[in-house]
């Protein structure tokens, strides 16, 4: 018998609930995946944990056992009393009503910090990212939490096996796209776990990954400029089976073809390769050429 499967059919039912398809929402039932995740994901009474999306709070309540605090932000106002309820006797919980690509994460981890250390409470040293993410906005969330240059050590997420793929691979690499290369800058990704379809209800259309993201404590490459390399790498990636030159011929980050063939030849890349093969390396180099035109 499974016992969350239960659980969350009761909560479902008691608080009159059913998964909002505009959302995203599948409510995860399997007690195994969500203990993988707990455990990959190092959780200690150190931590101070940003969870995205708590839906009914199946994952909020094993964070809450393990970590220092735990921050849930929730869009759906649905979910408010339902995790109000199950969490009140939690001195460890906080819950925000928000969209969270609208909330300002480094003052909120900062006030947090701060407030932590004046009130004589466990110190939090260590800020981690735990989260089911709503697959509609996957990319833009996991961007913001890697461009904001957050004060984060790790995000372990449960993600569409598509987009898990993506982030997870190195440049170059046959799942490859542009957020690949801008989560290789940032973080090591590794993956967890498969998750199936048979996880959730209601059952989603695709399978499912747990991966992390360990961000990085360095750079791994040296660039001049970083948002200009990641503007080269999108305009590489919109138009990704022609030639790097052809992609790019009307960025208006070049003079014209000719140039683009030039720095490729003084660069030793070959003027015929596409920019789904090329290293992060590769862009690192032709955006510090093009920052000393």
């Amino acid at each position: 018998m499974n016992s969350l499967l239960e659980e969350t059919k009761f909560i479902l039912k008691k608080y009159g609930i059913t998964a909002n398809k505009s959302l995203g929402q599948n409510f995860l039932i399997n007690q195994e995946i969500i203990n993988e995740m707990i455990e990959k994901a190092q959780i200690s009474e150190s931590d101070l944990v940003i969870e995205i999306g708590p839906g009914l709070g199946t994952l909020t309540k094993e964070l809450l056992e393990k970590a220092g605090k735990v921050i849930a932000i929730e869009l759906d106002k649905r979910m408010l009393e339902i995790l109000t309820d199950r969490f009140k006797l939690y001195k460890n919980f906080e819950l925000i009503n928000e969209d969270v690509l609208k909330v300002n994460l480094k003052e909120l981890i900062k006030h947090e910090i701060i407030q932590n250390k004046e009130g004589n409470l466990p110190i939090l040293n260590k800020v981690k990212i735990v989260a089911n993410l709503p697959y509609y906005i996957t990319t833009p969330i996991i961007m913001k939490l890697l461009e904001e240059n957050l004060p984060i050590e790790s995000i372990t997420v449960m993600v569409q096996k598509e987009v898990a793929d993506r982030l997870i691979e190195e440049p170059g690499g046959k799942n490859s796209g542009a957020i690949t290369y801008a989560v290789y800058y940032y973080a090591i990704a590794s993956e967890i776990v498969k998750v199936m379809p048979n996880s959730f209800i209601p059952e989603p259309s695709v399978e499912s990954k747990i991966i992390k993201l360990d961000i990085r404590k360095g750079n791994i490459v040296e660039v001049e400029d970083e948002d200009l390399m990641f503007k080269i790498i999108k305009y590489a990636f919109m138009q990704r089976r022609k030639t790097f030159v052809n992609a790019l011929e009307k960025s208006n980050i070049f003079k014209s073809k000719e140039h683009i063939v030039e720095m490729l030849k003084k660069l030793g890349i070959n003027e015929k390769i596409r920019g789904e093969v090329l290293s992060l390396k590769d862009y690192a180099n032709i955006t510090n050429y093009v920052t000393k035109m």
